[in-house]
Protein backbone atom coordinates (compact mmCIF):
# COMPACT_ATOMS: atom_id res chain seq x y z
CA UNK A 1 0.00 0.00 0.00
CA UNK A 2 0.99 3.55 -0.88
CA UNK A 3 0.47 4.85 2.93
CA UNK A 4 3.68 7.40 2.52
CA UNK A 5 1.05 9.32 0.03
CA UNK A 6 -1.67 9.55 3.26
CA UNK A 7 1.14 11.02 5.30
CA UNK A 8 2.85 13.73 2.35
CA UNK A 9 -1.21 14.56 1.87
CA UNK A 10 -1.48 15.62 5.65
CA UNK A 11 1.63 17.08 5.91
CA UNK A 12 0.57 19.35 2.61
CA UNK A 13 -2.23 20.19 4.32
CA UNK A 14 -0.56 21.10 7.23
CA UNK A 15 1.34 23.71 5.22
CA UNK A 16 -1.46 25.96 5.72
CA UNK A 17 -3.64 24.18 8.46
CA UNK A 18 -2.37 24.34 12.30
CA UNK A 19 -3.36 21.51 14.57
CA UNK A 20 -6.47 19.70 13.68
CA UNK A 21 -4.85 16.66 13.02
CA UNK A 22 -7.45 14.55 14.12
CA UNK A 23 -9.86 16.12 11.71
CA UNK A 24 -7.38 15.78 8.69
CA UNK A 25 -7.04 12.64 9.73
CA UNK A 26 -10.88 11.28 9.73
CA UNK A 27 -11.33 13.31 6.34
CA UNK A 28 -9.01 11.14 4.83
CA UNK A 29 -10.39 8.09 6.09
CA UNK A 30 -13.60 9.71 4.72
CA UNK A 31 -11.90 9.60 1.17
CA UNK A 32 -10.50 6.52 1.22
CA UNK A 33 -13.76 5.13 2.04
CA UNK A 34 -15.51 6.86 -0.91
CA UNK A 35 -17.47 8.71 1.71
CA UNK A 36 -18.69 12.49 2.48
CA UNK A 37 -17.97 14.80 5.08
CA UNK A 38 -20.44 17.13 7.00
CA UNK A 39 -17.76 19.25 8.75
CA UNK A 40 -19.76 21.01 11.57
CA UNK A 41 -18.51 23.85 13.54
CA UNK A 42 -18.92 27.71 14.24
CA UNK A 43 -17.67 30.08 11.72
CA UNK A 44 -13.72 31.27 11.64
CA UNK A 45 -12.52 27.64 12.72
CA UNK A 46 -10.87 27.00 9.12
CA UNK A 47 -13.17 25.12 7.73
CA UNK A 48 -13.76 26.32 4.19
CA UNK A 49 -9.73 26.45 4.34
CA UNK A 50 -9.11 23.25 5.40
CA UNK A 51 -12.03 22.14 2.32
CA UNK A 52 -9.12 24.49 -0.18
CA UNK A 53 -6.36 22.79 0.92
CA UNK A 54 -7.00 19.03 0.45
CA UNK A 55 -8.60 20.32 -2.78
CA UNK A 56 -5.23 21.78 -3.77
CA UNK A 57 -3.45 19.06 -2.37
CA UNK A 58 -4.98 16.20 -4.91
CA UNK A 59 -4.66 17.49 -8.57
CA UNK A 60 -8.28 17.02 -9.52
CA UNK A 61 -11.07 19.21 -10.45
CA UNK A 62 -12.96 21.54 -8.12
CA UNK A 63 -16.24 22.39 -7.46
CA UNK A 64 -17.81 24.93 -5.09
CA UNK A 65 -21.62 26.00 -4.12
CA UNK A 66 -22.17 29.03 -2.02
CA UNK A 67 -25.46 27.62 -0.76
CA UNK A 68 -28.28 30.24 0.23
CA UNK A 69 -32.06 30.29 0.55
CA UNK A 70 -32.43 31.48 -3.47
CA UNK A 71 -29.77 28.48 -4.60
CA UNK A 72 -32.28 25.97 -7.08
CA UNK A 73 -31.71 22.15 -8.04
CA UNK A 74 -30.53 23.39 -11.02
CA UNK A 75 -27.92 25.44 -9.52
CA UNK A 76 -26.46 22.45 -8.26
CA UNK A 77 -26.81 19.84 -10.90
CA UNK A 78 -27.06 21.65 -14.07
CA UNK A 79 -29.99 22.34 -16.92
CA UNK A 80 -31.08 21.84 -20.28
CA UNK A 81 -31.24 25.19 -22.29
CA UNK A 82 -32.18 25.85 -25.67
CA UNK A 83 -29.62 26.70 -27.69
CA UNK A 84 -31.05 28.78 -30.72
CA UNK A 85 -28.46 28.85 -32.75
CA UNK A 86 -28.00 24.95 -33.21
CA UNK A 87 -32.03 24.60 -31.96
CA UNK A 88 -31.80 21.95 -29.78
CA UNK A 89 -31.69 21.51 -26.15
CA UNK A 90 -27.82 21.51 -24.38
CA UNK A 91 -27.25 20.08 -21.20
CA UNK A 92 -25.02 22.36 -19.01
CA UNK A 93 -23.46 20.85 -16.02
CA UNK A 94 -23.83 22.57 -12.39
CA UNK A 95 -20.65 22.22 -10.22
CA UNK A 96 -21.32 18.91 -8.70
CA UNK A 97 -19.84 18.04 -12.21
CA UNK A 98 -15.99 17.62 -10.22
CA UNK A 99 -14.11 15.30 -7.88
CA UNK A 100 -14.08 17.58 -4.61
CA UNK A 101 -17.24 19.44 -4.21
CA UNK A 102 -17.54 22.10 -1.59
CA UNK A 103 -20.82 22.45 0.30
CA UNK A 104 -20.14 25.40 1.90
CA UNK A 105 -23.01 26.33 4.69
CA UNK A 106 -25.05 24.09 2.88
CA UNK A 107 -28.09 24.55 6.16
CA UNK A 108 -28.94 27.65 4.44
CA UNK A 109 -30.69 26.42 1.27
CA UNK A 110 -34.18 24.68 1.11
CA UNK A 111 -34.96 21.36 1.96
CA UNK A 112 -35.84 21.14 -1.95
CA UNK A 113 -32.31 22.49 -3.31
CA UNK A 114 -30.66 20.18 -0.58
CA UNK A 115 -32.08 17.25 -1.71
CA UNK A 116 -30.37 17.85 -4.71
CA UNK A 117 -27.57 16.30 -3.63
CA UNK A 118 -28.96 12.96 -2.53
CA UNK A 119 -28.47 11.22 -6.09
CA UNK A 120 -24.96 12.15 -6.54
CA UNK A 121 -24.02 11.68 -2.90
CA UNK A 122 -25.39 8.08 -3.23
CA UNK A 123 -25.04 7.08 -6.50
CA UNK A 124 -22.59 9.31 -8.30
CA UNK A 125 -24.95 10.52 -10.71
CA UNK A 126 -27.35 13.09 -11.66
CA UNK A 127 -30.60 12.51 -13.56
CA UNK A 128 -32.27 15.57 -15.31
CA UNK A 129 -35.22 15.33 -17.20
CA UNK A 130 -35.03 11.89 -17.18
CA UNK A 131 -31.38 11.43 -18.53
CA UNK A 132 -28.72 10.60 -16.59
CA UNK A 133 -25.28 11.48 -16.32
CA UNK A 134 -22.24 9.77 -14.11
CA UNK A 135 -19.98 11.73 -12.28
CA UNK A 136 -16.60 11.21 -12.90
CA UNK A 137 -14.50 9.65 -9.70
CA UNK A 138 -13.11 9.81 -7.39
CA UNK A 139 -16.11 11.74 -5.83
CA UNK A 140 -15.94 13.41 -2.56
CA UNK A 141 -18.18 16.02 -1.38
CA UNK A 142 -17.25 18.31 2.31
CA UNK A 143 -19.78 20.28 3.57
CA UNK A 144 -20.12 22.55 6.23
CA UNK A 145 -22.59 24.18 8.24
CA UNK A 146 -23.03 26.11 11.76
CA UNK A 147 -24.89 24.09 14.16
CA UNK A 148 -25.45 27.43 17.16
CA UNK A 149 -27.08 30.11 13.91
CA UNK A 150 -30.73 28.93 13.54
CA UNK A 151 -32.15 32.07 11.99
CA UNK A 152 -32.18 31.92 7.63
CA UNK A 153 -31.41 28.29 8.17
CA UNK A 154 -33.02 25.14 6.96
CA UNK A 155 -32.65 21.62 9.56
CA UNK A 156 -30.87 19.00 7.05
CA UNK A 157 -33.53 16.01 6.24
CA UNK A 158 -32.87 12.78 7.94
CA UNK A 159 -32.02 11.06 4.57
CA UNK A 160 -29.40 13.93 3.51
CA UNK A 161 -26.89 14.10 6.97
CA UNK A 162 -27.57 9.82 6.18
CA UNK A 163 -25.97 9.84 2.98
CA UNK A 164 -23.19 11.96 4.83
CA UNK A 165 -20.38 9.01 5.84
CA UNK A 166 -19.05 11.52 9.00
CA UNK A 167 -19.93 14.50 10.79
CA UNK A 168 -17.05 16.43 12.56
CA UNK A 169 -15.59 19.27 14.27
CA UNK A 170 -12.56 21.12 14.33
CA UNK A 171 -10.62 20.86 17.16
CA UNK A 172 -9.45 22.99 19.54
CA UNK A 173 -6.47 25.31 19.07
CA UNK A 174 -3.92 25.50 22.14
CA UNK A 175 -2.81 28.88 22.98
CA UNK A 176 1.11 27.85 21.15
CA UNK A 177 -1.15 26.54 18.05
CA UNK A 178 -2.82 29.78 17.33
CA UNK A 179 0.27 31.80 18.26
CA UNK A 180 2.04 29.59 15.03
CA UNK A 181 -0.79 30.38 12.81
CA UNK A 182 -0.96 34.05 13.06
CA UNK A 183 2.77 34.26 12.65
CA UNK A 184 2.37 31.70 9.38
CA UNK A 185 -0.45 34.54 8.25
CA UNK A 186 1.34 37.16 9.23
CA UNK A 187 2.61 37.94 6.31
CA UNK A 188 2.17 35.30 3.84
CA UNK A 189 -0.64 33.37 2.39
CA UNK A 190 0.21 29.70 2.15
CA UNK A 191 -2.95 28.43 0.47
CA UNK A 192 -2.09 30.78 -2.71
CA UNK A 193 1.05 28.51 -2.76
CA UNK A 194 0.40 25.21 -2.21
CA UNK A 195 0.68 22.69 -4.80
CA UNK A 196 -0.76 19.22 -5.45
CA UNK A 197 0.90 16.31 -4.60
CA UNK A 198 -0.83 13.25 -5.94
CA UNK A 199 -3.40 13.03 -8.82
CA UNK A 200 -6.77 11.22 -9.30
CA UNK A 201 -5.55 7.90 -10.29
CA UNK A 202 -3.46 7.67 -7.23
CA UNK A 203 -6.74 8.18 -4.83
CA UNK A 204 -8.87 5.98 -7.06
CA UNK A 205 -6.12 3.07 -6.17
CA UNK A 206 -5.94 4.17 -2.23
CA UNK A 207 -10.28 3.61 -2.58
CA UNK A 208 -9.71 0.50 -4.04
CA UNK A 209 -6.71 -0.89 -1.25
CA UNK A 210 -9.35 0.57 1.23
CA UNK A 211 -11.61 -2.14 -0.02
CA UNK A 212 -9.04 -4.47 0.50
CA UNK A 213 -8.23 -4.31 4.23
CA UNK A 214 -8.67 -6.90 6.08
CA UNK A 215 -11.32 -7.05 8.71
CA UNK A 216 -11.47 -9.70 11.35
CA UNK A 217 -14.95 -11.64 11.56
CA UNK A 218 -15.04 -10.63 15.38
CA UNK A 219 -14.77 -7.08 15.07
CA UNK A 220 -17.52 -7.01 12.49
CA UNK A 221 -19.56 -8.88 14.34
CA UNK A 222 -18.41 -6.36 17.16
CA UNK A 223 -19.50 -3.36 14.98
CA UNK A 224 -22.86 -4.82 14.26
CA UNK A 225 -23.50 -5.48 17.93
CA UNK A 226 -23.12 -1.76 18.37
CA UNK A 227 -25.24 -0.12 15.80
CA UNK A 228 -27.89 -2.56 17.18
CA UNK A 229 -26.90 -1.18 20.66
CA UNK A 230 -28.37 1.96 18.93
CA UNK A 231 -31.55 0.54 18.41
CA UNK A 232 -32.28 -0.28 21.72
CA UNK A 233 -30.50 2.13 23.59
CA UNK A 234 -33.79 4.22 25.95
CA UNK A 235 -32.81 7.57 24.58
CA UNK A 236 -32.38 6.79 21.33
CA UNK A 237 -35.61 6.73 19.06
CA UNK A 238 -34.84 5.99 15.87
CA UNK A 239 -31.00 3.85 16.06
CA UNK A 240 -28.55 3.23 12.74
CA UNK A 241 -29.81 2.08 9.22
CA UNK A 242 -28.35 -1.09 7.58
CA UNK A 243 -26.61 1.96 5.44
CA UNK A 244 -24.90 3.20 8.72
CA UNK A 245 -23.59 0.04 9.36
CA UNK A 246 -21.85 -0.35 6.01
CA UNK A 247 -20.50 2.99 6.27
CA UNK A 248 -19.07 2.26 9.73
CA UNK A 249 -17.24 -0.87 8.42
CA UNK A 250 -15.49 1.03 5.49
CA UNK A 251 -14.85 3.99 8.17
CA UNK A 252 -12.81 1.74 9.92
CA UNK A 253 -10.77 0.16 7.20
CA UNK A 254 -10.25 3.65 5.92
CA UNK A 255 -8.82 4.39 9.75
CA UNK A 256 -6.46 1.62 9.83
CA UNK A 257 -4.96 2.88 6.34
CA UNK A 258 -3.90 6.10 7.83
CA UNK A 259 -2.62 4.38 10.96
CA UNK A 260 -0.55 2.50 8.43
CA UNK A 261 -1.77 -0.88 8.74
CA UNK A 262 -3.47 -3.43 6.73
CA UNK A 263 -6.21 -4.68 8.95
CA UNK A 264 -8.45 -3.25 11.78
CA UNK A 265 -8.31 -3.27 14.81
CA UNK A 266 -10.80 -2.39 17.76
CA UNK A 267 -9.18 0.62 18.21
CA UNK A 268 -9.97 1.58 14.88
CA UNK A 269 -13.63 0.90 14.92
CA UNK A 270 -13.66 3.31 18.74
CA UNK A 271 -12.12 6.02 16.65
CA UNK A 272 -14.67 6.39 14.11
CA UNK A 273 -17.70 5.39 16.02
CA UNK A 274 -18.98 8.82 17.16
CA UNK A 275 -18.30 10.48 13.65
CA UNK A 276 -19.87 7.79 11.74
CA UNK A 277 -23.10 6.79 13.78
CA UNK A 278 -23.82 10.04 16.14
CA UNK A 279 -25.74 11.89 13.43
CA UNK A 280 -27.21 9.14 12.15
CA UNK A 281 -29.29 8.86 15.63
CA UNK A 282 -32.90 10.07 16.41
CA UNK A 283 -33.10 10.98 19.88
CA UNK A 284 -35.87 10.38 22.02
CA UNK A 285 -35.09 13.39 24.43
CA UNK A 286 -34.07 17.04 23.88
CA UNK A 287 -30.58 17.92 23.92
CA UNK A 288 -27.78 19.51 22.61
CA UNK A 289 -28.02 17.40 19.28
CA UNK A 290 -24.25 16.93 18.41
CA UNK A 291 -22.37 16.57 21.60
CA UNK A 292 -25.18 14.39 22.80
CA UNK A 293 -25.79 12.14 19.97
CA UNK A 294 -21.61 11.74 20.37
CA UNK A 295 -21.95 10.90 24.17
CA UNK A 296 -24.83 8.46 23.54
CA UNK A 297 -22.61 6.68 21.00
CA UNK A 298 -19.43 6.70 23.32
CA UNK A 299 -21.61 4.90 25.61
CA UNK A 300 -22.48 2.19 23.55
CA UNK A 301 -19.35 1.66 22.36
CA UNK A 302 -18.07 1.35 26.23
CA UNK A 303 -20.74 -1.23 26.74
CA UNK A 304 -20.30 -3.79 24.26
CA UNK A 305 -17.73 -6.04 24.87
CA UNK A 306 -14.86 -5.78 22.72
CA UNK A 307 -13.15 -9.65 21.40
CA UNK A 308 -9.69 -10.53 21.75
CA UNK A 309 -8.15 -11.88 19.10
CA UNK A 310 -4.54 -11.08 16.93
CA UNK A 311 -6.00 -9.24 14.29
CA UNK A 312 -4.02 -9.69 11.69
CA UNK A 313 -4.32 -11.87 8.33
CA UNK A 314 -3.29 -15.39 9.82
Amino acid sequence: MNLRLLEDLQNNISRVMIGNERTMKLILTAILAKGHVLLEDVPGTGKTVLAKSLSKSVRAQFGRIQFTPDLLPSDVTGLNYFDAGRGEFIFREGPVFCNILLADEINRATPKTQSSLLECMAEGQVTVDGKTRTIEEPFFVIATQNPIETLGTFPLPEAQTDRFLMRISMEDMTLGQEFAMVERFLTDEPLLSLEGICGKEEILELQEQCRRMYVHEDLIKYMIEIVHATRKHPKVMQGVSPRGTLAFVRAAQGFAMTEGREYVVPEDVKSVAAPVLAHRLVLSVPAEKARYEEEVVREIADLVKVPVEEWGIG
